[in-house]
């Protein structure tokens, strides 16, 4: 049970939620060194851009791998969308020799549907299925009916998951449309293929329903939302254009939607129809996220802001319960995407209180919309695989 992995220690003890005493949950744990803190679930984050090979200017895997561990997290997929691109093997093996030698936490490849993820010829799915959890042209919605029916077709074949970008390019990006029209094609084909299928960054009402509906037809789907669409609307976006020198720390893809969609993301959390919650993490050089709002690159950084963002403002205001939030940020994207973390843990102060600041960030990427909010949560250790990969430094930070 998710309770059972949720515990605190008290006065050298570790007593899991409820009551009772557990013994530690790995090996050497030093949970003597803590006192009303939290232990969690190492968390598992399905939508990562590392950045690595290709683009190193922007992250690397262990930047990325270590910010990700002091956001507690223990298992992250990566994106495919890097030079080269994992569309062969070839192109995959450079990856995989990056987290071999770099990585401090789990890695878990994202193969590309299509060749350089530009939509007009599949990769090598077959070759690619041995090292992959899934296939994705993430950041592009593949827009060739006939493309995706037999992508979807060879990857059920392979027993993987289709992990799909909706963003069908006949609308406005800004617009509801974009998204769901998108969406809606896509579950045709699952129903069509049988298929098992993962909608990335969910942010409209429409595609809450649309889910919700595929489910009840017993569809093999799930989606994620990201921490932004929970917690921002497009207020905000159009505040921080006006206002502010450099917006761009609010330009994402898919963009920021309006208050009807975050409620019915918000009710889609809590009803189940939303499995998970991923953060996108997309880190750009300064450079790149500078300046005109129209001209600077989409994305922004979430793996250390994740929990703390949500844990203060959908738990501790009474939105969903802790137990929810850990279930959507460890156990279910882990049992869906096949990730063992069963004895991955971290320790958290949930009573500390700090306001964000990106220049403390480990991650190269330093935009974010949650730049300057006052949050609590402080993750202080994360072990995984019987070993420390995170000790929080309050003289770093």
């Amino acid at each position: 049970m998710l309770t059972d992995r949720i515990g605190k220690i008290k006065k050298g003890k570790i007593v899991v939620n409820g009551g009772g005493v557990c013994n530690p949950p790995v090996a050497d744990f030093p949970f003597y060194e803590f006192d009303n803190c939290y232990i969690l679930p190492g968390f598992t984050d399905v939508h990562v851009h590392l950045r690595e090979p290709g683009f190193f200017y922007k992250e690397t895997v262990r930047t990325g791998t270590e910010a990700a561990a002091a956001g507690g997290f223990t298992g992250i997929c990566s994106m495919p969308n890097l030079k080269p691109c994992p569309d062969t093997e070839e192109g995959l093996q450079v990856q995989l020799d990056a987290i071999r030698e770099s990585a401090c936490i789990k890695v878990f490849p994202c193969g590309a549907i299509t060749r350089g993820q530009e939509g007009r010829k599949l990769a090598e799915l077959k070759a690619l299925a041995g090292d992959v959890v899934g296939f994705t042209d993430d950041g592009y919605g593949l827009m060739s009916d006939e493309l995706m029916e037999r992508a979807m077709t060879e990857a059920g074949e392979l027993k993987k998951i289709i992990v799909a970008h909706c963003e069908d390019e006949g609308w406005p990006k800004d617009s509801n449309e974009a998204e769901w029209k998108q969406l809606e094609r896509d579950l045709k084909l699952v129903r069509k293929t049988g298929c098992s299928y993962h909608m990335c960054h969910l942010s409209t009402r429409e595609g809450v329903e649309l889910i919700r509906e595929a489910k009840v037809e017993g569809l093999d789907v799930s989606c994620e939302t990201a921490p932004h669409y929970l917690t921002l609307t497009r207020e905000d976006v159009e505040r921080a254009k006006a206002e502010e020198p450099n917006p761009g720390r609010f330009k994402m893809n898919p963009p920021i939607k309006g208050e009807e969609d975050r409620q019915a993301l918000l009710d889609g959390v809590r009803d189940g129809t939303i499995d998970m919650i991923a953060t996108d993490h997309a880190p750009h050089s300064r450079e790149e996220k500078s300046g005109n709002f129209a001209d600077c690159a989409y994305g922004i950084v979430g793996l250390e802001t994740a929990f703390p963002v949500l844990y203060t403002r959908l738990v501790r205001t009474g939105e969903i319960s802790l137990e929810r939030l850990v279930e959507m940020m460890s156990t279910a994207p882990a049992n869906r995407f096949g990730i063992l973390n069963d004895s991955d843990r971290a320790v958290w102060n949930l009573d500390e209180e700090y306001e964000i600041d990106a220049d403390k960030f480990r991650s190269k990427g330093r935009s974010t919309p949650f730049e300057g909010w006052r949050v609590r949560g402080r993750c202080l250790a994360v072990y995984s695989g019987g070993r420390e990969v995170y000790r929080y430094d309050k003289d770093r930070a």
